[in-house]
This record gives structure tokens, sequence and C-alpha cells, in this order.
């Protein structure tokens, strides 16, 4: 369970640094003005859908550090120096067996730092 008066203090932690008004911010996740407005007076808790829409907006926000406090913001990126140890191409092999393998997950990695998780579930 989330603290919603430490998510509040994040939420414009965020706000601040990226200089946004309540209601730019708003525009910018694609919310209602009264939802920001609800949400920062605690009359309302953050759903899972307007925390998806603060992530998917803001690249430099982690996960664990909006909802529990733990971590950095912004989220510093190393991709420079990640990108210059991986090789340009990367061959996948399948183990070779008897028995059919089912893929188990799939995921993707995206420039960004973001990831996508495909399940067989």
């Amino acid at each position: 369970m989330i603290n919603s008066e430490d998510f509040t203090i994040r939420l414009q932690k965020i706000m601040e640094f990226h200089g946004l008004s309540a209601s730019a911010f708003a525009d910018k996740i694609g919310v209602q003005r009264s939802s920001i407005s609800h949400i920062l007076s605690g009359r309302n808790k953050p759903s899972l859908e307007f925390v998806m829409k603060v992530l998917s907006s803001f690249q430099d926000v982690d996960l664990y550090w909006l909802l529990n406090g733990k971590g950095s913001f912004p989220i510093v990126s190393n991709q420079t120096e990640i990108k210059k140890d991986l090789p340009e191409k990367v061959a996948v092999s399948m183990p070779k067996s008897s028995k059919t393998s089912e893929i188990d997950r799939i995921v993707i990695f995206y420039n960004d730092g973001s990831f996508k998780n495909y399940s067989n579930s």
C-alpha cells in the first residue's frame, strides 16, 4: 500500500523539476485537472492508470521511487556507456534437445530504458 502523503510529495517533486503547474502536469499526462487536484489534496488515491500515465509521460521517473520512495529521481541514464559494451547484433540460439521447448517469457528493452514483458501465462 502506498502512502498517499508521500506519493503527493513525490508528485510535487516531479512537477517542480519539470517546471509544471498542476494543470500543465494534468494536460501532459492526459488526465482531468480535477484528478491532480484531488490527489494533491489527499481526497483521492492515485489509480494504476494514473501511475502508468505518469511513467509513460516522464521517462526520468522510476516506478519504485514514485510508489515507495526507493531509488532516485530523476533516473540517471547510463545508456551511452551500456551501448558501448553491447555488440551491434546479438545472435540467439535455442537449446538443442529432443523435447519441444515452449517460450515462457519474452522481454523487449527499448532505448529509453523502458521495457515490455510478455508472459505465456
